[in-house]
């Protein structure tokens, strides 16, 4: 497929719903999917992907543990996973709890809005981990989720009393305490769930989840991620300075427009301190006072037409520059090796990393950087008009790590970002805050942001 084809599609909000066995995580989905009503919202449950157990497993099955991780099929659960993100329709397998095997037949699910992956050891599985979008802990004293366990399986799994007994002590509390309570550090929210309601926390979450519903398809998925609001004026800028017969004098003039927005957004994320003044009335007024210690890195060369922005915004700001060359992309052979690369120092002494691309490496080199020798200490609005591959923003980023600023002190400033960009720089460092005006559709064959706006430094320095 052409990379100018390659745009972008929605993908669904993926929420884990954890917790012991019998806490009341089916009470807490059915919840969530009934305020959700307006939504399109599945749910997939752990249980579906028992694995069946052999003939001599069947002979002992009162010592079988059911509560252990080898119990579950993970890869065919995170297969079922990834088909729902790629939005294709999946088959969920029906487990038999009487007889311990799969039924021949399955369930169809097809993609949604909302999939809800529900289950004791969701949030264990690190596989399953990585692709959830929000993580919920439901927690319950461990008497009443012995007393629910016996009334449902007894009434539903056909089992006895003293049997269901017998497997809590020897295998669910066991298990419970080595897998699944520890899994709770990685929830999102914990649901205290004791008399079957707790509707706080659900309408909370079900804020939550529209809100993210109403964002782009991105901020879904990236928390890093922010769009400055739009409205009639930024598109009316937009459509000026993509218009390829916009003269250079206008096109500089609504890019400073649009790129002071995106400066004044990213310093409405650093950090202030609560300040009182008087004012001329003699009246006090309580506000804040900026943060200090922040410096600006334009990546050259278009970055450096962010830096007025910048400065009109803070006076006398620091700005350092970082200069990465990317080398023409070179095809990967078929055993998936490409041209020999030394990772950290190139050749002239210059500092080099790999990125690949497709079918091709693209080999990104640092040629300059002069930077304050202080930046470790200072946060860092990293500028760069264009988030096109990603490639630059990761290796200057990498650059500012090695110096010892840390991640969350790094914000990517951007005029326009393609999916390709967000999700290289997003995925890589979460805790580096990456703002941009808008999202274009993908990436072209030349590696422009499609419809983007060209080259933007020539546009913005040449006549």
């Amino acid at each position: 497929m052409s990379r100018s084809k390659r745009y972008h599609r929605s993908q669904p909000f993926f929420i884990g719903v954890a917790g012991g066995t019998a806490s009341g995580k089916t009470t807490v989905c059915d919840s969530i999917m009934q305020r959700l009503h307006d939504q399109c919202v599945v749910m997939l449950s752990q249980d579906s992907f028992y694995k069946g157990l052999t003939k001599e497993d069947l002979e002992n099955v009162t010592s079988y543990n059911f509560d252990h991780p080898d119990a579950f099929d993970e890869a065919a659960m995170v297969e079922c996973m990834l088909q729902l993100r790629d939005m294709q329709p999946v088959e969920v397998p029906i487990y038999d709890f009487t007889q311990h095997q799969r039924s021949t037949e399955c369930r169809r699910v097809e993609p949604s809005d909302v999939v809800i992956i529900e289950g004791i050891l969701v949030l264990h599985m690190q596989k399953v981990l990585d692709l959830l979008n929000m993580k919920v802990f439901v927690d319950t004293d461990d008497d009443v989720r012995l007393a629910r366990r016996i009334q449902r399986d007894v009434a539903v799994r056909g089992r006895d009393v003293g049997g269901v007994i017998e497997q809590y002590t020897h295998f669910v509390k066991p298990s419970f305490d080595m897998y699944v309570a520890p899994s709770r550090k990685h929830a999102d929210v914990i649901i205290p769930w004791v008399r079957n309601e707790n509707m706080v926390a659900i309408d909370l979450i079900t804020e939550h989840i529209r809100m993210k519903l109403q964002q782009p398809d991105l901020r879904r998925i990236y928390h890093n991620l922010e769009v400055i609001p739009s409205n009639f004026q930024i598109r009316g800028m937009h459509t000026i300075i993509r218009d390829r017969q916009t003269q250079t004098n206008d096109f500089v003039f609504y890019a400073d427009r649009l790129l002071r927005l995106v400066v004044e957004a990213g310093l409405g994320h650093l950090p202030f301190t609560e300040r009182s003044v008087i004012t001329p009335t003699g009246e006090p007024y309580v506000g804040v006072d900026f943060a200090k210690r922040l410096c600006g890195v334009s990546i050259i060369r278009s970055g450096e037409s962010m830096e007025n922005a910048l400065r009109a915004c803070c006076q006398g700001i620091k700005i350092g520059k970082i200069l990465v060359h990317r080398h023409k992309p070179c095809p990967i052979l078929a055993n998936g090796d490409g041209p020999e690369v030394v990772a950290g120092v190139g050749a002239r002494g210059k500092s080099r990393g790999n990125c690949h691309m497709g079918g091709s490496i693209v080999e990104e080199e640092l040629i300059y950087e002069k930077l304050p020798a202080d930046i470790a200490e200072r946060h860092v609005l990293l500028l760069d008009p264009i988030l096109a591959t990603g490639n630059s923003a990761l290796r200057a980023i990498q650059v500012l790590l090695e110096k010892g600023v840390t991640e969350g002190k790094i914000l990517f400033l951007s005029l326009i970002a393609a999916p390709d960009g967000i999700h290289k720089i997003c995925g890589t460092f979460p805790r580096v805050k990456v703002i941009t005006s808008e999202i274009d559709a993908g990436i072209g064959d030349q590696f422009q942001v499609i419809p983007g706006v060209g080259e933007f430094g020539d546009r913005y320095f040449c006549d």
